[in-house]
C-alpha cells in the first residue's frame, strides 16, 4: 500500500501581479490565495515593511521576552487591541503557534473542551497538547453542543471554534455560543483567521458581523497573514489573560519574535483598511458574483457569504482531475484531500480577492462551464 495515497508535490509559485503567478513557469490567475484584500503587493505595506527593515533590521533576533519586542511590536499589539474590541492583544509567530500555544494555556489537564467537529487542525492539536477532556459537537450544531455543556464536567471549560471555516467557508452561530457559554459558565476561544479583515462592515471580524460586543471571557485569535497581507498571528482579550500568556504560552515564551517588517507591514495594512472601505465590499461583490455564477452552472458549492467557495468533487481522483483542468486552462485552485477533508468530501477550493477584476471571475466562470 502506498504510504502516502494523496501525495502531494510543492509548486514553485512566482507572483507577478495581486491575482496572478507563475506555477512552475505557467501564467496564471490565483483563486486559491488567502490574500482577501489584496493587500500583500500593496506599495504602502511593502514600503512600510521596508522602511522598518532598514532602520530595525530583518529579523527581530530573539524571543519577545529577550530583546525581540521593538516599538513596532508594540504598536501593532495596540492597534490590534482596539481593532478587535479588547484590552490587550499579545504576537505570535502564526496562526499554528497560536493555536497550540492559547489553548493548553485556557485548559489544561482536569478540564473540558468543547470544540467543533471542523475545527483546523492546528485547533486539534491545542487541544490535544491541553491535556483536557476534548468533547467534540456536531458542526455548527448549537443544539448538540448545548447536550454537550448540559452533562457534568471537571474544571473549567472551554469552548473552542473557528468564525469562518477554512474549508468549508461557513460562518460560526456566534449569538447561540455566547448565549451557551455564558449559560454552562465557560470560556470562548474563538479563531479568527479566516474572518479578521473579511467580516464585519469595518472588517473587524465576526463579533462586528454579528452585532456582538466581546465579553470578558473571549479570548480571539487572527492571522495576519491572510486579509492583512503581512504575517504573523495575534491573541486579543482582557489584560488578565494576556498576561496570563506572557507567562504561560510556551509557543509565545520559546519562539523568536515576529521581524519588525512584518509587524509595520500590518501596520499599514489596517490603515489600508480604515480608508479604503470600498475594498471590503469588492471583495463580497466579487464572492457574490462568483458564488452565483457557479450555482447557475450547477455546481455543488458549500459555504456561506464569504470569499472561501469550495465545489465539492467527491472522490480524491475527481477533485484533482478539475484542479489540473483548471490548471490547463489558466487557473490556479489546488484540489483538497484527506486528511485534511473527509473521504468522499474532496474538492477544489476556490477563493476570491478583492484584487480580481470582473473579467478574471468571468473567465474563470466560463472555464468552469466547459469542464
Amino acid at each position: 500500500m502506498d504510504k502516502f495515497p494523496y501525495k502531494r508535490h510543492l509548486k514553485t509559485v512566482e507572483r507577478i501581479s495581486h491575482t496572478r503567478a507563475s506555477i512552475d513557469g505557467r501564467e496564471v490567475v490565483l483563486f486559491c490565495a488567502n490574500d482577501y484584500l489584496g493587500l500583500a503587493n500593496h506599495p504602502e505595506v511593502i514600503s512600510a515593511a521596508q522602511e522598518a527593515s532598514q532602520s530595525s533590521g530583518f529579523g527581530a533576533g530573539s524571543a519577545p521576552l529577550i530583546s525581540g519586542h521593538t516599538s513596532y511590536h508594540e504598536k501593532l499589539r495596540g492597534e490590534l487591541a482596539g481593532f478587535k474590541s479588547a484590552e490587550s492583544s499579545l504576537l505570535f509567530g502564526s496562526g499554528y503557534l497560536a493555536n497550540t500555544g492559547i489553548i493548553p494555556t485556557l485548559a489544561g489537564k482536569g478540564d473540558t473542551i468543547f470544540s467543533d467537529r471542523l475545527n483546523h487542525a492546528s485547533i486539534i492539536d491545542g487541544c490535544r497538547l491541553s491535556g483536557a477532556k476534548v468533547n467534540i459537537y456536531d458542526h455548527n450544531d448549537h443544539v448538540h453542543l448545548k447536550k454537550l455543556l448540559s452533562e457534568k464536567s471537571g474544571g473549567r471549560r472551554l469552548i473552542v471554534t473557528e468564525a469562518v471555516f477554512s474549508m468549508d467557508g461557513d460562518i460560526a452561530p456566534l449569538p447561540e455560543i455566547m448565549r451557551l457559554a455564558n449559560t454552562y459558565g465557560a470560556r470562548l476561544y474563538i479563531d479568527e483567521a479566516h474572518s479578521t479583515g473579511v467580516l464585519g462592515e469595518t472588517g473587524r471580524g465576526i463579533f462586528e458581523h454579528f452585532k456582538i460586543s466581546p465579553e470578558h471571557d473571549v479570548v480571539q485569535m487572527g492571522t495576519l497573514g491572510k486579509a492583512l497581507g503581512s504575517y504573523g498571528a495575534f491573541a486579543a482579550g482582557n489584560t488578565e489573560y494576556m498576561e496570563l500568556l506572557i507567562n504561560t504560552a510556551r509557543t509565545f515564551i520559546f519562539s523568536t519574535a515576529l521581524p519588525p517588517s512584518a509587524c509595520a507591514a500590518t501596520l499599514a495594512a489596517l490603515e489600508i483598511l480604515r480608508h479604503e472601505p470600498g475594498r471590503l465590499a469588492r471583495l463580497h461583490e466579487n464572492a457574490k458574483t462568483l458564488r452565483e455564477g457557479l450555482n447557475k452552472i450547477g455546481y455543488r458549492i458549500t459555504g456561506g457569504d464569504t470569499p472561501i467557495i469550495p465545489v465539492i468533487a467527491g472522490p480524491a481522483e475527481e477533485a484533482v482531475r478539475l484542479s489540473d483542468a483548471l490548471l490547463a486552462s489558466g487557473f490556479y485552485a489546488p484540489a483538497i484531500r484527506p486528511p485534511t477533508v473527509p473521504e468522499g468530501e474532496c474538492r477544489v477550493r476556490l477563493t476570491v480577492s478583492a484584487a480580481h477584476a470582473p473579467s478574471e471571475i468571468s473567465a474563470l466562470l466560463e472555464a468552469m462551464k466547459k469542464l
